[in-house]
């Protein structure tokens, strides 16, 4: 296992050690019994590690007005849900997960928690772009880590300090989503547009060395830049 990998693995550890006092503490788990049996909501109110793998999806996705304390619940879910989604197993919308965190508030989690889950988007985003193809898009995986942390900034320089043939691949990739039907224009991540992405992406893919962006695409870019109908001369 090569290192970003060892790392990766090593912050989900972590999380799980971070969130593990949620589980020792009494709690119970009132929700939706249309939706969850009386089973379901003790298995949710019980020790987070014996929770079934089939609701984790569920609890992940579900909307936030079907819990009574939909913040607890999330919390108390975190190492479960993340685990799975870094690992390509959750099959949930990403931008959705982010948004669900948002509402969550995990911002304000004690700082332990909150640490270790942005140790967690680190490890995961340094470890998608050593890899090409990785489990899923990484357009994906930045959308989660952005939307959750309200900005592109720091996962843009890392993407920039990266340049490896894998992390270049993916760059391309990125861009042929970003600027199909001109979504580059106006791009905005998160379930519910939470992040407005074209403010911060234009200046830093303008900044880019131009062999790492495809020419096509960086007259694509310069196009929507500088509000031009054609390529810039």
């Amino acid at each position: 296992m090569t290192d970003p990998y060892r790392r990766l693995q090593d912050a989900l550890d972590a999380l799980d050690a971070a969130y593990a006092p949620l589980s020792e503490r009494p709690f119970t788990a009132g929700g939706c019994t249309h939706c969850y049996t009386q089973a379901d909501l003790d298995a949710l109110s019980g020790p987070v590690d014996r929770v079934p793998q089939d609701l984790i999806p569920h609890v992940a996705a579900e909307a936030t007005d079907h819990w009574d304390d939909f913040p607890a619940v999330y919390r108390r879910m975190t190492p479960r849900i993340i685990r799975r989604l870094v690992t390509g197993q959750l099959h949930v919308d990403h931008g959705l997960i982010a948004s669900r965190l948002l509402a969550a508030g995990w911002r304000d989690w004690a700082p332990a928690e909150r640490d270790a889950l942005e140790q967690v988007w680190h490890a995961w985003w340094r470890s998608a772009l050593h890899e090409y193809p990785g489990i899923e898009p990484v357009t994906e995986v930045l959308e989660t880590i952005s939307v959750s942390t309200g900005t592109l900034a720091p996962w843009l320089a890392i993407w920039a300090e990266t340049p490896t043939e894998a992390a270049d691949r993916h760059l391309r990739d990125a861009l042929d989503k970003w600027l199909f039907e001109g979504q580059l224009a106006d791009l905005r991540l998160g379930f519910y547009d939470e992040l407005h992405a074209t403010p911060e992406l234009l200046p830093w893919l303008l900044s880019m060395r131009q062999n790492r962006i495809d020419a096509a695409q960086l007259l694509e870019v310069e196009s929507i830049a500088y509000g031009q109908s054609g390529p810039r001369q």
